[in-house]
């Protein structure tokens, strides 16, 4: 992973072409202090509602995969993980063409590997959005 724009900004790598996950774009990260992780994405005009803002289902997957990667960077035990929760509170719309980022932090994790995460995304320094989620490590992927 590579510097990408100079003020700390790093790639989370990519995603495989034709996965669901692909349609959110390149995602990237940094460490915004105190435990907690920034996650960046860039929304397109390809994922708004007929409303002209962001869809809902665009925001929850960026919050999801927000969740994933940021839990990852601040300290989740390794392993595969699934989502257990994702609850998400719509504060205000969000735009194509300006970056959505997510603060994400870990609440803390069980040795059963329950990980349990929550944040906020603000888009312009405006929160938009608050959630929380909790992610379950599955030891057997079968």
């Amino acid at each position: 992973m590579s510097d990408l724009d100079g003020e700390g900004w790093l790639g989370l790598g990519d995603t495989p072409a034709g996965c669901f996950a692909s349609a959110i774009g390149p995602l990237h990260y940094r460490d915004a202090g105190g435990g907690v992780v920034q996650v960046r994405m860039h929304p397109t005009p390809l994922m708004l509602n007929f409303g002209g803002s962001i869809h809902g289902g665009a925001v929850m997957t960026f919050i999801d995969m927000a969740i994933f990667s940021g839990g990852r960077i601040v300290g989740r035990e390794p392993g595969h993980y699934v989502t257990l929760d994702c609850a998400t509170h719509f504060i205000a719309r969000t735009m194509a063409g300006e970056p959505l980022d997510a603060f994400v932090r870990m609440v803390g994790q069980t040795r059963g590997g329950h990980v349990f995460m929550a944040g906020h995304c603000e888009q312009g320094g405006q929160p938009t959005h608050s959630f929380t989620g909790t992610l379950k490590r599955i030891r057997d992927r079968t």
